[in-house]
């Protein structure tokens, strides 16, 4: 896996946190009222595990470098 540059790292930092701030808001709606609820937080949940692993398992990279 190529690693990204500081732009591309603060951008899936950002996905995260959107992420994170979706789950948060669905929290507080009654879940009878959506469909599906718990495959979209199942959903939401594993998008931010891989997005937070990417993040944690890459060092940041200089845009001109190799």
């Amino acid at each position: 896996m190529q690693k990204l540059t500081k732009e591309e790292r603060e951008r899936v930092a950002d996905s995260a946190h959107n992420i994170q701030a979706a789950t948060a808001s669905l929290s507080q709606v009654d879940p009878q009222k959506i469909p599906k609820v718990e495959e979209i937080e199942e959903c939401l949940e594993s998008a931010d595990k891989t997005l937070r692993g990417v993040l944690t398992s890459q060092p940041v990279k200089s845009r001109g470098g190799a």
